[in-house]
């Protein structure tokens, strides 16, 4: 698959649900972060369970779609003002 073709089917798209999920949107009674920008921009990360603290810590999201490829992951933080969505800082290995 192309690169436009991968951004294409992350779009509206639950982060970490299986590609093939018949179902692979958001849930109901579940609460979503919206990933912006980096790798990872446009999909939802499922943060029903996290606590303020965790949310203020971030996530640190694997991917092989940043810089480093395969065991490469993509970090993310809340916005300022915004919690619901988080922004991308960066990538790591």
């Amino acid at each position: 698959m192309g690169g436009d073709r991968d951004e294409e089917l992350l779009r509206g798209r639950v982060y970490g649900q299986d590609h093939d999920d018949p179902r692979p949107g958001p849930r109901a009674g579940r609460v979503y972060a919206e990933l912006v920008g980096g790798p990872l921009d446009g999909l939802l990360l499922d943060v029903t369970d996290w606590t303020g603290e965790r949310i203020r810590a971030g996530a640190v999201l694997e991917t092989e779609l940043g810089s480093f490829g395969p065991g490469g992951k993509a970090v993310y933080g809340p916005r300022t003002g915004d919690p619901a969505r988080f922004d991308w800082t960066g990538d790591t290995r």
